[in-house]
């Protein structure tokens, strides 16, 4: 073939086979994770990624189901990987472990990052990757996630990039000492056997396309992947008008004494460029809510994602059409020792900030604010059944704010968690705890010509032992905002009834309250804002809403005058 004839890199066609072979090898993994595991926080709830990473660290393929910012901890693990160990020093069989934001990679301590590299005829290709939400990793306390962690000294085991294994062979005495700093001990050697499992089974599902279709082939698919994606972006960027689009909004406050944690953007638009300037946030707190650059930018990218073209792959491509800068040592760019615990309620309000900026460019793209919260409940004690002890922790979801074409969702994972909420029957399967209560908040989702969706209220009582109950919480003060007239959703609420009837209000972040036998801890998320003045709603409509149970006459007369039908 001449010169002038001969190609770059594989057809169209075989870009995409191979493409979605590796989006499958993904996703096999990301299921074989979720079913060998033990724990409820990722084999009911899903809380974990995979991922194919490229022998430079970019990201080629995440899963379907894969949570937005465990993309942050996938870039941060390789970057320190390849920053500490040379190609002569990665070897087949290795594998790497990190949780560490400030020196392993990771964004906060629960989530444990694996990386494992894939070698052919002795060249290095790329690597398969998985993170998993350990439902407890040490520290202070139970589920390593309360209120109140100033340092990241207490929040549990730190774990800089290190090597658990070596060609094949897990060093014990790591995997010995990470066990024995940590509550719950079975489940988590049970969850890091199921990450081990996925890793192997990505490592050979990866081979098998390779075979297939050669070392050289696949590498260059990798590049065409990652540089489609750079340029779909691109093009999408570039039908927003240019301009600068600034927002801020607040966090409730960071659980340590400090309340109103101010996050604002200036967004400046410039042809197919996008530059994110986080300046005139707040500097870093003493409490958990820090979050390090790498989630921040995974925040970004999620938002521009999901507004301009959905249906791109979560890769490299999408990270490098966008600039994200923030000075070091605010909260959303922070330096150690900060406390990063929960970090995901900032990664929420940053993509609250980033749509309200956005909102008059594009505004059939926008929602109202969501539930903007991972509302954590953790609940911890013995299991009076089997004496052991056992560590329960879920984030609920709440309501996703109206759109510009139709209400919001109700009682969903919103925005940058993809995870599920928990049954009830797994909850009182695995845990010697009774759901009393389950369903939708009457009126907290915000009015307007597309209504927000509704938050959930969830009742737990404690069977046959007492426990304590932890709670983290956002969207308690500062309500969720609409859109273009649609007013704000419910905010969100914690409380535990007393066996003697007395019901006490709790604070919004909270650890280890003593929850006795007969009491009853009651969580209440955010709902979420409307889209568009309520006065606009279909008449139709709102007789729906009337049926549906979610709304109060008195909700219903003060926000649409709306008066209900006599009853038969």
């Amino acid at each position: 073939m001449s010169a002038e004839t001969k190609t770059t890199g594989p057809d169209p066609i075989t870009t995409e086979i191979v493409f979605n072979a590796l989006q499958s090898v993904a996703d096999e993994s990301f299921v074989a994770l979720m079913k060998s595991a033990y724990s409820t926080n990722i084999k009911e709830r899903h809380d974990h990624s995979t991922a194919i990473v490229d022998r430079n660290g970019r990201l080629v393929v995440q899963a379907s189901g894969s949570i937005p910012i465990h993309l942050a901890s996938m870039l941060g693990l390789m970057q320190k990987l390849l920053e500490k160990y040379p190609v002569s020093e990665i070897h087949e069989g290795d594998v790497f472990c990190a949780n560490d934001p400030h020196v392993g990679g990771g964004t906060h301590l629960p989530d444990v990052n694996l990386a494992m590299p894939v070698f052919s005829d002795g060249e290095l290709v790329g690597f398969v990757c998985n993170i998993a939400h350990h439902a407890d990793v040490g520290g202070m306390s139970p589920g390593s996630m309360a209120g109140g962690m100033t340092s990241i000294y207490q929040e549990g085991l730190r774990i800089p990039l290190i090597k658990l294994f070596r060609r094949g062979v897990l060093d014990q005495d790591l995997f010995d000492l990470i066990l024995l700093n940590v509550r719950v001990v079975e489940e988590r050697r049970g969850d890091y056997n199921a990450q081990f499992a996925a890793l192997r089974l990505a490592h050979r599902r990866l081979l098998e396309i390779v075979g297939r279709n050669g070392r050289e082939t696949v590498e260059a698919v990798f590049d065409g992947i990652i540089s489609r994606t750079h340029a779909r972006m691109k093009e999408s960027i570039a039908a927003i008008p240019d301009g600068i689009y600034s927002f801020e909004d607040f966090m409730d406050n960071d659980g340590a004494g400090l309340d109103d944690i101010k996050i604002a953007v200036t967004i400046t638009i410039d042809g197919d460029s996008a530059v994110f300037d986080f300046t005139g946030t707040q500097e870093q707190v003493p409490g958990n809510v820090n979050i390090p650059l790498n989630g921040t930018i995974a925040a970004v990218c999620y938002v521009l994602k999901a507004m301009l073209d959905p249906e791109i792959p979560n890769n490299h491509g999408v990270i490098d059409a966008v600039t994200v800068t923030a000075p070091p040592g605010t909260v959303v760019s922070c330096v150690e020792p900060a406390s990063v615990a929960s970090r995901a309620h900032t990664s929420q309000r940053i993509v609250d900030v980033v749509i309200g900026a956005l909102a008059d460019a594009l505004p059939d793209k926008v929602v109202g604010a969501a539930n903007g919260a991972n509302s954590m409940a953790i609940f911890a004690g013995t299991d009076p059944r089997s004496g052991r002890p056992y560590v329960y922790l879920e984030t609920l979801g709440g309501g996703f704010g109206g759109r510009n074409d139709r209400d919001g969702k109700d009682g969903v994972q919103v925005h940058i968690t993809n995870t599920s909420n928990l049954p009830v029957e797994a909850i009182e399967m695995e845990y010697p705890l009774l759901v009393e209560a389950y369903g939708l908040i009457e009126d907290s989702g915000g009015a307007g010509t597309w209504r927000g969706g509704a938050g959930l209220r969830r009742v737990v009582t404690p069977v046959g032992h007492d426990c304590v109950f932890t709670g983290i919480g956002e969207r308690f003060r500062h309500q969720p905002w609409g859109v273009f007239g649609g007013k704000p959703g419910r905010s969100g609420h914690f409380s535990v009834r007393t066996k003697e009837g007395e019901t006490k209000d709790m604070p919004t972040k909270f650890g280890d309250a003593p929850l006795r036998q007969g009491d009853s801890a009651i969580v209440e998320t955010p709902g979420s804002g409307g889209y568009g003045p309520p006065e606009q709603r279909p008449a139709e409509t709102l007789a729906e809403d009337w049926n549906s149970g979610k709304f109060s006459a008195g909700f219903m007369r003060e926000h649409y005058g709306w008066e209900a039908p006599p009853s038969d």
